[in-house]
């Protein structure tokens, strides 16, 4: 009987129908796996087209498996330390890094070739002196908002680090952005100056990232991190598509208040207020910084950047007050 219900699903195959409707409802059919279904039928024109099919899709010649089939049956597997590992079909894998003692790199959010010594010697005592209405407004309005800020955080230097660092990060990638898309839209060339304003707001983060390691934030200054960020982001790229020469010129000023907070930060550290605790590790290697670092080091390299990015964005500013475009004058790459 089972022979007849074979038959019948054969043949319900060859004439391209439901070979459902062959098997009766009277006996009960074992279902075939797929294996023993084509060793019964290897002889016949189905199962020798099915099979050379298989073949040909799993292995070579041969008899090896492809670099298709070896891809679909990767799934996990385990490193030496015991994470797991996530093959992927796509290839993407996490390339293995290696520091200069030979130990593994251990961040994913930045590279050995992407750290850098900041230059320290950099002139911390630099001021552009507004002289033109739009000067005026720029630097009255961030001394406004510094006047607020330190009202609030007072000598809480290491809050105020971090407040101070979520909104330095924003004007690089809304300047980059719109930079970005005027490319696009124009067919031309920047001048360096997108990759150098998104090289400003991933350095302005990294300062972020490390403060977070020093100082853990309660959930009211996260609600403000939230509100002013919202506030901050979309009021600047605003100011950046009406006025861009503006939009610098008060970044200039932000990082000059920036140099000048951290400036009492470290005051406070030599004084004795603060505690020189030891640098984060993700500091030390970011920074190229030694192993005995402490944070008046860390808070030391971060001014130093805060002054690169006040005079990277007021040059930028001198650039368009003077009537040029910023694709004119070749923009200061890694220079931090």
């Amino acid at each position: 009987m089972n022979r007849v219900a074979l038959k019948s699903v054969i043949g319900g195959l060859a004439n391209g129908r439901n070979f459902n409707r062959y098997i009766s409802t009277a006996v009960a059919v074992r279902p075939l796996e797929s294996s023993e279904f084509l060793r019964r039928r290897s002889d016949g024109v189905l199962g020798a087209f099915q099979w050379r099919t298989r073949m040909m899709m799993s292995t070579g010649s041969t008899g090896e498996t492809t670099p298709l089939a070896e891809k679909e049956q990767k799934k996990e597997s385990s490193n030496d330390n015991g994470s797991v590992v996530v093959s992927s079909y796509w290839g993407i894998q996490r390339p293995k890094i290696k520091r200069e003692d030979g130990t593994e790199w251990p961040w994913n959010c930045f590279k050995p070739w992407e750290t850098y010594e900041a230059d320290l010697s950099i002139d911390l005592s630099k001021h552009h002196v507004p002289k033109t209405f739009l000067d005026k407004a720029a630097f009255r309005t961030v001394k406004s908002l510094r006047v607020l800020s330190d009202l609030y955080f007072q000598k809480r230097h290491g809050c105020h680090a971090m407040m101070l660092e979520t909104v330095a990060a924003v004007p690089g990638m809304v300047g980059g952005m719109m930079l970005h898309l005027k490319s696009l839209r124009k067919f031309e060339h920047s001048g360096g100056w997108i990759k150098a304003l998104l090289e400003e707001a991933e350095n302005e983060r990294m300062h972020l990232m490390t403060v977070v390691e020093l100082v853990k934030p309660a959930w009211h200054e996260r609600l403000l991190v939230l509100a002013v960020q919202g506030v901050f982001f979309n009021a600047f790229f605003v100011l950046y598509a009406l006025s861009p020469k503006v939009a610098h010129r008060v970044v200039g000023y932000l990082e000059e208040e920036a140099v000048h907070s951290y400036t009492e930060y470290l005051k406070d550290i030599e004084n004795g207020n603060i505690e020189n605790v030891k640098a984060p590790a993700i500091a030390i290697d970011y920074w190229r910084l030694p192993k005995d670092a402490t944070l008046h080091d860390v808070i030391a390299v971060i001014r130093a950047d805060e002054a690169h990015h006040r005079d990277v964005n007021h040059f930028a500013s001198d650039i368009q007050f003077q009537g040029k475009e910023l694709r004119e004058a070749p923009a200061p790459l890694g220079y931090h």
